[in-house]
């Protein structure tokens, strides 16, 4: 679409796993033609779980790579080394720049692209600002988070399922990205951004006052399923659902007491505790007690009438529920219009996600991911002006891959 945000801008990422390919894909859901570079058969990614049951190609790798341009080069080769730097410093106002994880590559290295262009802009994604490596799996067990998840009676830390520092340093990088792209523009200058996973991981933690809230109480214990600093609990009701109930607000708060006919006992505890539990502090240190005095309600009521009395009065909640859930609200048609399904070639059918991002309260378009290699003639051709014979040169020769 000619008239999405980032329509003209052409972007060459080189790499693998989550955070680089999830900020290209974030980028080209924007409109930006983004060219996704794989050495010959592809990355350490390319076969990632989860994979298709029918042929085993990877969900995974198909599913953050739509809507980008895909190019698969020999890169020990001195010729498609030379090929790669070529595409990602082409001339151009809206070219000559890139999004990297690449580890142990000189060969592409800031210096290197800046030599052939000097306005480069360069986002690297490594893990340790010192160079070591680091993923989404060892830097959240660094930070303390898996100390604080699981159940109240054990101490054994608990993984977190979702790569979230991963998916925050991807969206770090399209900010770091447009924002050098922004003084590209006014002052010429190009940028070498480095964005460490383990640097992303920590700021994100501080950033939230937890390492002082440490530094000053010593660690926070588990509080299970309970919501921290305010009154958040789950519920199980009389059909064995399961609810997660919030009330961050005064109105929230107030909410809840009249859904669960819970005021009048509310009240009393107050005044029997000497607290005001229109505070949420108030809420948060009592809180085993108030979902002791509420819990009869939802054991009374089945998930559907308790929900119904629940968003009737306002009160923000959930039901705990299986992804299996969500598929089935898809396929139904009740779901988000965020979802859709698209025929991914390889595949067949699969679920797939517009960009977040609305515009005028619509969601973008989403288009497949391209097979591995399926645009490298086309991109060489109309980057840097490859002829037919040099095209066919190359793929004799064993530097261009599959043209899919």
């Amino acid at each position: 679409m000619s008239g999405q945000p980032l329509a003209g801008l052409r972007v060459v990422e080189f790499a693998s796993f989550v955070a680089g390919p999830s900020a290209g894909m974030t980028l080209a859901q924007l409109g930006a033609q983004v060219i996704r570079i794989d050495p010959l058969g592809g990355g350490p990614d390319y076969r990632r779980w989860p994979v298709s049951k029918h042929n085993g190609e990877s969900l995974y790798w198909n599913s953050l790579n739509r809507g980008k341009r895909s190019v698969a080069v020999d890169v020990r080769s001195e010729e498609g080394r030379e090929l790669v730097l070529a595409l990602a410093t082409a001339p151009g106002a809206d070219a000559g720049i890139v999004v990297d994880n690449a580890v142990g590559r000189p060969w592409f290295s800031y210096e290197a692209l800046a030599a052939r262009r000097s306005d480069v802009i360069k986002v690297h994604i490594g893990g340790r600002a010192g160079g070591g490596p680091a993923v989404d799996y060892t830097v959240n067990t660094e930070v303390g988070v898996t100390d604080l998840t699981g159940p109240a009676d054990s101490r054994t830390p608990v993984n977190h399922v979702l790569p979230a520092w991963d998916l925050v340093a991807g969206m770090t990088a399209t900010t770091a990205l447009l924002s050098a792209l922004h003084r590209r523009e006014r002052s010429g200058e190009g940028a070498h951004l480095q964005i460490a996973l383990a640097d992303v991981a920590l700021a994100g933690v501080a950033n939230l006052g937890w390492l002082s809230e440490v530094r000053e109480r010593g660690d926070r214990p588990r509080h299970g399923n309970y919501m921290y600093g305010s009154f958040g609990a789950d519920f199980v009701t009389a059909d064995g659902g399961r609810v997660m109930v919030v009330a961050l607000t005064p109105r929230q708060w107030h909410a809840l007491c009249i859904a669960t006919g819970t005021a009048k006992v509310i009240a009393s505890l107050e005044e029997t505790l000497e607290v005001d539990f229109a505070d949420e502090a108030h809420r948060y240190v009592h809180r085993e007690t108030i979902a002791a005095v509420m819990r009869p309600w939802f054991t009374g009521l089945s998930v559907d009438d308790a929900g119904e009395a629940l968003t009737e009065a306002g009160v923000l909640w959930s039901r705990y529920r299986q992804m299996s859930d969500v598929v089935a609200d898809f396929e139904a048609g009740s779901g988000s219009d965020v979802l859709t399904e698209l025929d991914q070639p390889g595949i067949g059918p699969v679920i797939s996600a517009r960009s977040p991002i609305r515009e005028d309260s619509d969601y973008g378009p989403v288009d497949p991911a391209s097979a591995l290699g399926a645009d490298t003639d086309a991109v060489f051709a109309e980057v840097l002006g490859l002829s037919d014979s040099e095209l066919h040169r190359l793929r004799s020769t064993g530097v261009f891959g599959s043209t899919g």
